[in-house]
């Protein structure tokens, strides 16, 4: 079972990609797709905050 500091690596990992798809979704006007994509943002980042990550510098979205 993988322990704390690697949950916290792999939803960071995963944290920065859905920003990085949320962005290109904002770009190209596709709103459903945002839409759908901030559901799975909001999720990693209350985990990244019941972990303790400070999401100060990692979080670009800001919602």
């Amino acid at each position: 079972m993988p322990n704390s500091a690697e949950i916290a690596k792999i939803t960071i990992e995963d944290f920065r990609e859905i920003q990085r798809y949320m962005t290109i979704a904002r770009k190209e006007n596709a709103t459903e797709t945002y839409a759908e994509l901030k559901k799975k943002y909001i999720s990693l980042k209350a985990l990244l905050n019941v972990l303790g990550v400070n999401l100060t510098d990692i979080d670009e979205i800001k919602e």
